[in-house]
């Protein structure tokens, strides 16, 4: 069994954090979403909420759409530290309105990021590969795995809502007319696994993925310019609706992710929240979390115990002086 890096570091240590704060910040639950970069997020909160600020934190299991739902009409958990708020737009903003919920920050600072890709050493080697005219004049790069007399596009697998994205704007892109065929991968570990094989033998490759993933943490990918900017309107009304009858390119819209609080903890721990207010990533940083923990199979907690004993200065950043020091204690750092 693994011992935790943390408990060897820290065994013994009565919390400074604890016995100065936590009359002020009480009890406090953390929704653990279930995708890598939301439960590496909740443990790291969680760490530091302990041993810096002195809360009574635990960890809850969440979903995107029940506990943001929770948060605004039964006031738990306190925080959600990786909401993709564009899943509830209205309602999120209700809860903000009605003074229920606080929007704390960015989670990822450069918001979640979709759309057509391929392997950067394709475009090293032929720059106009980054854009969707040079991938249409060289369609016979990307053969089909089933039908070598057609080339290839990955969509989504059924039932994501990317499916609905990527062949909408593959029916805009008028892909189909060029030779190329969408190829449904079948599940989501299919389509990542389509990438890895290619990269790995340095063959071509053309279709969605989305970041942060582990999969762009390991694999160099340039995002495809489709020449047409983000028609935001267009994508919400149509791009994105199954039933869209004349889909118009259009890039992906960036997707928001962030933490959202209850205002009552907002309220009765300021220096928690303020925390909360500075912690972000870059989508270039989870990436390379997301694939460190892909390759060590690492839970939440192991990769928080790697995160805050790898990455000091970046968790420093987020903190005032004394608030990073007594988390460095606890880490016997």
């Amino acid at each position: 069994m693994r011992t935790s890096l943390i408990a060897l570091a820290a065994g013994g240590l009565l919390s400074v954090g604890q016995a100065l704060a936590s009359e002020d910040c009480g009890r406090v639950q953390i929704a653990d979403m279930n995708w890598d970069s939301a439960t590496l997020l909740a443990n790291v909160d969680h760490f530091i909420l302990t041993h810096a600020y002195g809360c009574d934190a635990e960890l809850v299991a969440g979903d995107t759409i029940p506990t943001g739902t929770s948060m605004i009409e039964r006031g738990q958990p306190d925080i959600a530290p990786e909401l993709w708020t564009n899943s509830f737009p209205d309602a999120l903003d209700r809860g903000v309105e009605e003074g229920r919920l606080r929007i704390a920050g960015l989670s990822l600072s450069d918001g979640g990021e979709e759309g057509f890709w391929v392997p950067t050493y394709m475009v090293e080697e032929n720059p106009e590969l980054a854009t969707i005219e040079g991938v249409i004049a060289n369609a016979d790069l990307f053969t089909h795995p089933e039908d070598p007399s057609l080339s290839a596009v990955y969509g989504c697998p059924a039932g994501w809502t990317c499916q609905i994205t990527a062949a909408n704007n593959y029916r805009a892109l008028d892909l189909e007319s060029e030779g190329f065929a969408l190829v449904d991968p079948g599940s989501g570990a299919a389509l990542a696994g389509s990438i890895a094989r290619a990269v790995e033998r340095q063959e071509p490759w053309f279709g969605y993925y989305w970041s942060p993933t582990s999969v762009l943490g390991r694999y160099d990918m340039t995002m495809v310019d489709l020449g047409t900017g983000v028609d935001e309107e267009h994508y919400l009304n149509c791009t994105s609706q199954e039933d869209c009858a004349d889909p118009r390119p259009t890039m992906w819209p960036s997707s928001p992710v962030q933490t959202v609080t209850t205002n009552d903890f907002a309220e009765r721990a300021p220096a928690a929240y303020a925390y909360l207010e500075s912690r972000s990533f870059t989508n270039d940083e989870m990436n390379e979390m997301l694939a460190w923990m892909d390759e060590n199979q690492a839970d939440g907690e192991f990769a928080m115990e790697y995160f805050l004993l790898s990455y000091e200065d970046m968790w420093r950043s987020w903190l005032d002086d004394e608030a990073a020091d007594r988390v460095a204690a606890a880490l016997g750092l």
